[in-house]
C-alpha cells in the first residue's frame, strides 16, 4: 500500500473529478447530466479505492500505517500522511457518504450544477485530508479550508435565510480555530517540530498544557458542536440543501471528536484530566437541554439538528472518561451517527422534494401512500433512539458504561437523554407518518423511487449490520484506543506520583 501512496490517491482523486467538471461546459441539461455522472463516478471510484486502505490495514498495530512523508517549506510544514485505527474508519465513512450526497442532489439541484458538484468534490478532498494529515500545519490547512466549500454550499444553494446561516457557520467555526492556530504555533516553538507523531511523544509542561488544551477546545467544541456554542448548527442544517446537511452531520461534526482524540487526550493528558469534569457537565447539559429543545420544534430538520447536538454530547462524555469503554463508545457513536443522522436528513429530503416544506404540521398519514418510505424512516428513527439491534445502541451503551466507571451520577443524568430521545423521535414519527391521511396534497404522493431506494437501502443494511455485529469496527480501533488510554493513564499517574513526592519534601 505504501508503494501506491494510497492515502494521497484517495485524498486527491475527488480533486481530479472536480478539475474534469471544471473543464466541462455546463450550459444545457445534457451538460448538467454529464457533470452529475462525472461527480457520481468520481465519488464511487474514490470509495472503492478507499476500501483498499481497510483491506491493507494491520489491526494488531496501534501506530500510524501507510505513511507518506515529503519535506516542504524548510521543515516548518511537511507533507506527512498516515492513518491509525481511529482515523482510518472516518476516511471510509467520508468516501462512503459522498456518492449518496451526489445522488440526493440529482433532481433537487438544477441551478449552477457544475459549481455545486465542484464544491462537493473539493470538500471531500479536504475532509479526507483532515483525517490523514500527520503534520500540524497540513492538518490546519485541511481543517480550515473545508469551511469554504461548505460555506458556499449553504450560501448559494440553501434556503431563504441561507446568507445568515452561512455567515454564522463560517464566523463561529473560524473564530474558534484562530485560537487553535496560536496553540499550534506555541507547540512548534516548544517542541521544535510540527510533526504529529513526534508531538504525541513530547511531554508539554503542565502549565502550558492547560492553555493549549483550552485553545484546541475552543475550536473542537464549536465544530462538534458542544453546548453553549451550538447555535450555528440548527440554522446551518435548516438552510443547507439535503446533501449539505448529510455531510455536515455525517462528517464535519466528527472532526471535533477526532480532534479531541488526536490532540487533546494524548498530547495534553494532565489538562484533559483537570478539565474532564467541565466536559462532563457541558455534555450532560447538551444531552438534556437540546433534547428538550428538540421536543419543541415544528421544523423536521431543526428537530434532527438538535438531536445531533444531544448525540454528540454522548461522544464528548465518552472520550473524556478516558477508559476503554468510553473512548470506544465515543468513536462508535460518531461512526453510527454519521450513518443514522445522514440517513434521517436524506429521509427529510425525500418528502421535501415532493412537498417543498419541512413543517411537521404539513404532514400526517404518509404510511398510507408511502409504506416503503415509512419503513425506512422507522428504522433510522429507532437507530437514532438507540434501539438494541441498531448501530445507535452500541455507541450509546458503551459511552454510558464508560461514564458509569467514572461517576454514577454522570451516567444517571446522561441516561435521561435516552428517554428524551425516544420522546422527540417517536413524536416526530407519529405526526409525520401515522394518523389519518386527511390533507389532499399528500394523497397523490409517490413512494420511494429507484434512486431513493438505492440511497436508503444500503444505509438500512449497515445500520442493522453494525447494530448486530459491531466487531469489524472494534477490531480496527482496539489497538489504537488501548495505546491511547494506556499512555493517558501513565502520564496522569506519573504526574500524581510527582505531586505526592513534592508534597512529601
Amino acid at each position: 500500500m505504501n508503494d501506491w501512496n494510497i492515502l494521497s490517491i484517495v485524498t486527491f482523486l475527488p480533486l481530479v473529478g472536480a478539475l474534469i467538471i471544471a473543464l466541462t461546459p455546463a450550459d444545457s441539461e445534457i451538460a448538467n447530466r454529464n457533470v452529475r455522472n462525472v461527480a457520481l463516478f468520481t465519488t464511487v471510484i474514490t470509495f472503492i479505492v478507499s476500501l483498499f486502505i481497510w483491506i491493507g490495514f494491520d489491526e494488531t498495530k496501534s501506530g500510524f500505517q501507510m505513511v507518506e512523508k515529503y519535506d516542504w517549506v524548510g521543515g516548518f510544514m511537511n507533507y506527512h500522511m498516515g492513518v491509525d485505527g481511529i482515523s482510518m474508519l472516518f476516511v471510509i465513512l467520508t468516501t462512503f457518504l459522498m456518492p449518496f450526497c451526489v445522488l440526493a442532489s440529482w433532481e433537487s439541484v438544477n441551478n449552477r450544477v457544475k459549481e455545486y458538484m465542484i464544491a462537493f468534490l473539493l470538500l471531500e478532498t479536504l475532509m479526507i485530508g483532515v483525517f490523514c494529515a500527520l503534520d500540524l500545519v497540513l492538518f490546519y490547512v485541511f481543517f480550515e479550508a473545508g469551511l469554504i466549500p461548505m460555506y458556499l454550499i449553504i450560501g448559494v444553494w440553501g434556503g431563504k435565510r441561507r446568507i445568515y446561516a452561512s455567515f454564522k457557520f463560517f464566523l463561529y467555526t473560524l473564530l474558534g480555530s484562530v485560537l487553535m492556530l496560536l496553540a499550534m504555533m506555541a507547540m512548534y516553538w516548544q517542541a521544535g517540530t510540527s510533526d504529529i507523531p513526534s508531538l504525541l511523544t513530547h511531554e508539554f509542561p503542565a502549565g502550558m498544557q492547560t492553555w493549549l488544551w483550552l485553545a484546541f477546545f475552543a475550536s473542537f467544541a464549536v465544530k462538534m458542536p458542544m453546548w453553549p456554542v451550538h447555535t450555528w448548527l440548527p440554522d446551518a442544517h435548516v438552510e443547507a440543501p439535503t446533501a449539505g446537511s448529510v455531510i455536515l452531520a455525517g462528517i464535519l461534526l466528527k472532526m471535533g471528536g477526532y480532534g479531541f482524540l488526536r490532540f487533546s487526550l494524548p498530547m495534553f493528558p494532565l489538562a484533559s484530566a483537570d478539565f474532564a469534569p467541565l466536559v462532563f457537565t457541558l455534555s450532560v447539559v447538551a444531552i438534556i437541554y437540546t433534547s428538550l429543545v428538540a421536543l419543541m420544534q415544528e421544523d423536521i430538520k431543526k428537530l434532527i439538528a438538535y438531536s445531533s447536538i444531544a448525540h454528540m454530547g454522548y461522544v464528548t462524555m465518552g472520550i473524556f472518561t478516558a477508559n476503554i469503554y468510553g473512548v470506544q463508545g465515543g468513536i462508535y457513536q460518531m461512526l453510527s451517527h454519521g450513518l443514522v443522522s445522514g440517513a434521517l436528513f436524506l429521509c427529510v429530503g425525500v418528502i421535501y422534494d415532493r412537498m417543498h416544506t419541512r413543517e411537521i404540521a404539513a404532514y400526517g398519514g404518509l404510511v398510507n401512500v408511502m409504506p416503503k418510505y415509512a419503513v425506512a424512516f422507522l428504522i433510522f428513527t429507532m437507530a437514532n433512539v438507540g434501539l438494541p439491534g441498531t448501530s445507535g445502541f452500541v455507541g450509546e451503551f458503551l459511552t454510558l458504561l464508560g461514564a458509569f466507571q467514572v461517576n454514577t451520577w454522570l451516567a444517571f443524568f446522561a441516561t435521561t437523554g435516552v428517554v428524551l430521545s425516544a420522546a422527540y423521535a417517536l413524536w416526530l414519527y407519529r405526526r409525520v407518518v401515522f394518523g389519518a391521511l386527511e390533507k389532499e396534497s399528500l394523497k397523490q404522493l409517490l413512494d420511494l423511487s429507484l434512486r431513493e431506494k438505492v440511497i436508503l437501502f444500503p444505509l438500512i443494511a449497515l445500520v442493522i449490520f453494525y447494530g448486530v455485529y459491531p466487531a469489524p469496527v472494534f477490531n480496527v480501533t482496539e489497538a489504537s484506543v488501548q495505546a491511547l488510554v494506556d499512555n493517558y493513564e501513565s502520564a496522569v499517574s506519573a504526574a500524581a506520583g510527582q505531586a505526592v513526592e513534592s508534597a512529601a519534601h
